[in-house]
């Protein structure tokens, strides 16, 4: 009995560590990478950098340096500078605009999958209707109609967010929604708001995080499309997108100048993606984690 008691024990220590193992290597790598960049763009205007924006004809596309450490551009600037205050760019474009989605789409699939009915049939049909328009043609279109600015770029990719965390969050809710919490809640005579916001919310926002992270990967590869093809952020700022679009007239004679930031554009989607994955994979309510 005494070994039975002390095999017990032992399962319930490692749990943890079987959790911490399920991370792995590449989920703190890329955590890691995430970190140093977010703080790279958050520092950005109190870091010794040169103004990114300053051009310098006779340095263009001058080698690395002392004084210019990634080189400068095919117009003489620091191409350091440009790659962090556009990582600035790339990453509140990429950050806000899921939250967006997250905010308005999580409310939406919550209500639909908990209310049913005539309300979900109306929320699921706009979401296909919206869901219908190809999202990079509607995005080119609508920039091109009310002009290039961050603000109306975020908006947009925030709004074609919306039908995706929709379905996450109903299906997370459709899933929940007959379980013996809830179920018990109403019997105790619970209102609706109650059962939403105490009962369903706070283990439907688990999957929808986690979708979160890779919605900020998807969001971030369509900005740097958006602006490659030059609809993005208006310039002279920078973006990781609008710096490879720059960097290819001068392939032939500087590379470096479209590599750097496609580096940076790639490391920084795969770091969401992993982490992204690693997370769903946690709090998918199919292996218990709910």
């Amino acid at each position: 009995m005494a070994t039975l008691e002390l095999s017990v024990q032992d399962d319930v220590a490692s749990a943890p560590v079987r959790g911490r193992r399920k991370l792995g290597v590449l989920f703190w790598l890329a955590c890691g990478w995430l970190a140093i960049i977010l703080s790279l763009a958050i520092l950005a205007p109190v870091l010794p950098l040169q103004n990114p924006v300053d051009m310098d004809m006779l340095e263009r596309r001058a080698p690395f340096s002392t004084e210019h450490w990634l080189g400068t551009d095919g117009l003489g600037r620091d191409e350091l500078a440009r790659l962090i205050f556009g990582a600035r760019v790339s990453l509140t474009v990429g950050l806000i605009a899921p939250m967006i989605g997250l905010v308005f789409g999580g409310a939406l699939g919550l209500l639909a999958g908990y209310f049913r009915g005539r309300f979900e049939t109306l929320v699921v049909g706009s979401m296909d209707v919206l869901l219908a328009f190809p999202p990079l043609i509607f995005a080119l279109a609508v920039v091109a109609y009310l002009g290039q600015s961050v603000p109306n770029l975020t908006v947009i990719l925030g709004v074609l967010g919306i039908p995706a965390f929709m379905r996450v969050a109903r299906a997370a809710t459709l899933t929940l929604a007959r379980r013996e919490f809830v179920i018990a809640a109403e019997a105790l005579g619970a209102s609706h708001a109650r059962i939403l916001l105490r009962e369903l919310l706070p283990n439907v926002i688990l999957p929808l995080l986690a979708f979160f992270l890779l919605g900020v990967a998807v969001t971030i590869v369509v900005e740097g499309a958006l602006s490659f093809l030059g609809l993005g952020v208006p310039p002279p700022m920078a973006s990781w997108g609008s710096m490879i679009g720059e960097g290819r007239e001068s392939l032939d004679v500087a590379p470096r100048l479209a590599f750097l930031p496609a580096a940076a554009l790639f490391m920084t989607v795969l770091a969401f993606n992993l982490v992204g994955d690693t997370l769903r994979a946690l709090t998918d309510p199919r292996q218990g984690a709910l």
